[in-house]
């Protein structure tokens, strides 16, 4: 009876190339060892691209343990549900800020997974996002609205926005690592991690969920505002989405507190305090400690 590496060397060098290299089938023991002994032209070059498919995955498997190092720590410590919480949406013009809440298997290694600003490819996005949303224990997402953002301004909503997408999960985290912020409010023990979003398993996690959700319903709103691109700008201040404002006007879903649609509206600047919180600060941040 012949044997399995026997059959693979029948085929020919394009179709184990496909099967090995593209289609990224696991490689049989003894098959590596047979091509680079193989007489055939290709056969010693498609052996030393599967080592360096190899290589390729130790280096991605090393890079997912690391990003998993706040999350494999809060485990050892008995922390079972670990969340991580991102925003995204704090610069556009236009649309809510949206965050995104998850919290992953533990020891969870998907491949690719990254802070989404570092995946330019939205089908890439998208393509994590689905296999997120189907491995992770729950996940969620939370909408602060432009009219939200234009009362307590946009540092507090994207807060709002954390604190609604913690609230919307269907069982309560242990503990919650989240990207730079602490929330308000919040039902369990968290820590705020500087750039979690690119150091943090959960947190990029949640970042690509917040990220595919705004921009899904930045796509939505395209098809009620013809002529101002948020299909392909998703309402950042881009050259192309400035020019449409300032020829078309601005939209209800456009920032009033933010500069660039104040000066087409013909509104003075709104001037921020820059050390301290004022009283009314005071009373939006214990406004947010409530919402719903």
């Amino acid at each position: 009876m012949r044997s399995l590496v026997e059959d693979l060397l029948s085929k020919s060098i394009p179709e184990l190339r496909e099967l090995f290299l593209e289609r990224l089938r696991p490689v049989p023991k003894g098959l590596l060892e047979a091509l680079e002994v193989d007489t055939r032209q290709g056969a010693h070059h498609l052996a030393k691209r599967i080592r360096g498919r190899y290589r390729t995955n130790r280096s991605e498997g090393q890079r997912l343990h690391t990003l998993l190092r706040f999350e494999i720590e809060l485990w050892a410590q008995g922390y079972s549900l670990v969340a991580g919480v991102d925003e995204a949406g704090m610069a556009p013009l236009a649309g809510p800020v949206v965050a995104g809440a998850v919290i992953l298997p533990q020891n969870y290694k998907l491949r690719g997974l990254n802070d989404s600003k570092k995946i330019l490819d939205h089908e890439m996005r998208e393509e994590l996002a689905a296999q997120i949303k189907q491995d992770a224990v729950c996940w969620s997402y939370g909408f602060a609205e432009v009219e939200e953002i234009d009362r307590i301004n946009i540092y507090h909503a994207g807060l709002l926005a954390m604190q609604r997408a913690v609230q919307g999960l269907t069982c309560l985290p242990d503990f919650v690592l989240v990207d730079a912020r602490r929330i308000p409010q919040c039902p369990s023990p968290q820590r705020g991690i500087i750039h979690g979003d690119a150091l943090s398993a959960s947190i990029a996690a949640a970042s690509i969920i917040a990220k595919t959700t705004r921009d899904a319903h930045m796509l939505e709103l395209d098809t009620l505002y013809a002529g101002y691109g948020f299909a392909s700008h998703k309402g950042y201040p881009t050259p192309e989405h400035c020019r449409a404002l300032k020829d078309l006007g601005a939209l209800p879903i456009h920032r009033r507190s933010f500069g660039r649609v104040r000066e087409v509206l013909g509104l003075d600047p709104i001037q921020n305090v820059l050390f301290e919180e004022s009283p009314e600060e005071q009373q939006v941040e214990a406004a947010i400690a409530h919402a719903q």
